[in-house]
């Protein structure tokens, strides 16, 4: 791979795969809306180009990615937004690849599985998604694979990471790091995973650079399940913070979803927190090699020193 275009830059996993391709000396367009925030986060990179563009401009991405080997889709849009716009998003995604010859390697998350049942998720584990946004993602994938381009699909658990705000733990981090009370979405004793974001950007990009990957799905798990209390135990040893947290509960989010259309869209999406989908990354290890995993401890620090720079 000579050149890539990232799209959805300024994300969380969109800013840590244009790191990961900038360490690996490889030319990258950063695509996103936020000319102010691409600066920011990129303006130093020494083999990064910014452009600002919008996905829902289809002439305009395919003039930008001319030129292209590997298309990166790390896009992240409100929830209220996907029914309407994701299928549009893709659709633009894939006319580009087709038109300029590039590959395309999509983020996804693990929705599509639906609800776990305590065994380790392969890549051949039908996909029974029970929720709305589960069915989003499923006919998403489909579609990427129908058209005739080369595409390849990572599954992640959500995450956590430098840049990464719109997450449960970028939730928690914010109000820690102001000494505010801060706040844990659901059971602190339940243990699911949360994948450390340089670590699914490296095993994206690994991905990409290898023929045989297209043409199929991977799943990237984290470096095991950790409970909440875990988490906040480790956030407190990194901070010192020694507030109360309290425990965001599914009425909870239900309750406000009624005057917000985002947490109303959250509340489905809370059975990960009561039967977690947990990844195995045995295609990818016995494939490729050992799946990155960064220790969550090394992970919470790397991620609160990037929040105090902030």
């Amino acid at each position: 791979m000579k050149k890539a275009l990232v799209l959805g830059a300024t994300g969380g996993m969109g800013y840590a795969i244009v790191s990961e391709l900038n360490q690996r000396g490889i030319k990258t367009v950063a695509f996103a809306r936020n000319q102010s925030k691409l600066e920011k986060l990129f303006g130093t990179y020494s083999f990064v180009e910014c452009v600002v563009g919008d996905v829902f401009q289809k002439e305009q991405m395919i003039t930008v990615a001319s030129g292209v080997d590997v298309i990166f889709h790390a896009i992240n849009i409100p929830y209220h937004r996907w029914e309407e716009d994701q299928p549009t998003i893709v659709r633009n995604i894939v006319d580009t690849a087709k038109q300029t010859g590039a590959k395309l390697a999509m983020v996804d998350n693990i929705y599509a599985y639906g609800r776990g049942d305590g065994s380790l998720v392969q890549e051949t584990t039908p996909k029974r998604p029970h929720t709305k946004k589960g069915k989003i993602r499923l006919e998403l994938e489909h579609m990427a694979f129908k058209a005739n381009v080369p595409v390849l699909v990572a599954h992640f658990p959500d995450y956590y990471g430098p840049n990464a705000e719109n997450t449960f733990i970028h939730f928690l981090l914010k109000d820690v790091l102001q000494n505010k009370r801060a706040s844990y979405v659901g059971n602190t004793a339940i243990a699911r995973e949360f994948l450390y974001t340089p670590d699914g950007a490296r095993a994206i990009v690994e991905l990409s650079l290898r023929e045989d990957a297209y043409g199929q799905n991977w799943n990237i798990p984290s470096a095991g399940s950790i409970s909440g209390e875990d988490i906040l135990q480790t956030v407190r040893e990194l901070t010192g913070y020694e507030k109360k947290v309290s425990v965001v509960t599914k009425n909870m989010i239900r309750m406000v979803g009624l005057f917000n259309p985002q947490m109303r869209e959250l509340t489905e999406m809370m059975y990960l927190n009561e039967q977690p989908v947990v990844l195995s990354g045995h295609k990818f290890e016995s494939k490729v090699g050992p799946v990155p995993k960064t220790p969550y401890r090394k992970g919470l620090e790397q991620t609160i020193e990037f929040m105090k720079a902030q």
